[in-house]
């Protein structure tokens, strides 16, 4: 049997309810609207918890996107996650949070840098926000100190993306949850590809296929096969890398079968390119040699 090619997860979380409760978790939070039931994720989610669902697929590093907190200083988030990665070796990369509409935008990724593990910053913002000249200076700040920033837009907002990137070339943009199709139609498919083609354009835009449990519950290889090999197919086998967003997606499937159907999907293409999609691309983008 042939030894599983490594897996480096772009995309996951940890929480612990001890300390600090994500808000969208909490048991007074509203419904979302692609998940009516958090129950089973409304718990802890320690490094053991996730270290026990690695189990199987060979994953070799990670890196943590930040959690969603209403009352927590996000640099907290950050130090709370270093000491987890310095004493059990996960994650190796930590994307923060910071308002990077704030002027304090410079100290306070000076404070989140003090954590070596550090190697950018997401925003749940509307493709809007993007534009106005406050937040605009915060993508300048991440430019400057050779940062991520980890993008999060629907295909509605990918041309105003594509502007926003081009404006700062040197900064490494990078989509998370393949650009997260919330339909199934195909009406939806042409409107996301084309959104995603034109996106794609931008050289220093990279994407992070995962999510994709998100609207497809009950998902298969065969339905998350077009949203995966169409992304591959305009952003090509060098800016494409592969996340879980575990635990969420923990709601629909088992880690390991996630992993796995990764692997089905691109087991035709060369072990080059296989290695590119499955850990060398993540662990180029976020530095983590």
């Amino acid at each position: 049997m042939a030894e599983l090619i490594p897996f480096i997860d772009a995309h996951h979380h940890l929480w612990d309810f001890d300390t600090f409760t994500p808000s969208w978790l909490a048991e007074d939070a509203p419904s979302n609207a692609l998940i009516n039931d958090y129950s089973p994720i409304q718990k802890p989610y320690e490094i053991t918890d996730l270290l026990r669902d690695f189990e199987g697929s060979h994953v070799v590093k990670s890196v943590h996107i930040q959690t969603g907190y209403s009352d927590l200083d996000p640099a907290k988030e950050t130090a709370w996650l270093q000491e987890i990665a310095d004493s059990h070796g996960f994650p190796h990369g930590i994307i923060g949070y910071i308002d990077l509409a704030s002027k304090d935008v410079p100290s306070d990724l000076a404070t989140h840098m003090e954590q070596p593990n550090m190697r950018g910053v997401r925003n749940l913002v509307e493709h809007r926000e993007l534009l106005s000249p406050d937040f605009d200076r915060g993508l300048s700040a991440l430019e400057e100190m050779n940062l991520v920033y980890d993008l999060s837009v629907t295909w509605e907002g990918m041309e105003v993306a594509k502007g926003v990137a081009t404006a700062h070339p040197n900064l490494q943009f990078i989509l998370g949850h393949t650009g997260m199709p919330i339909d199934r139609s195909a009406e939806y498919f042409e409107r996301w590809s084309a959104g995603l083609g034109l996106l794609s354009q931008a050289p220093n835009v990279a994407i992070k296929i995962s999510g994709l449990g998100l609207a497809d519950h009950g998902w298969s290889v065969d339905s998350i096969q077009p949203w995966v090999l169409t992304a591959i197919e305009f952003f090509g086998i060098d800016r494409c890398m592969f996340g879980t967003n575990w635990p969420v997606d923990k709601l629909f499937s088992s880690y390991l079968r996630l992993v796995d159907s990764y692997r089905s999907l691109v087991s035709t293409f060369s072990q080059s390119e296989q290695n590119a999609l499955l850990w060398e691309n993540t662990e180029r983008f976020y530095r983590l040699g």
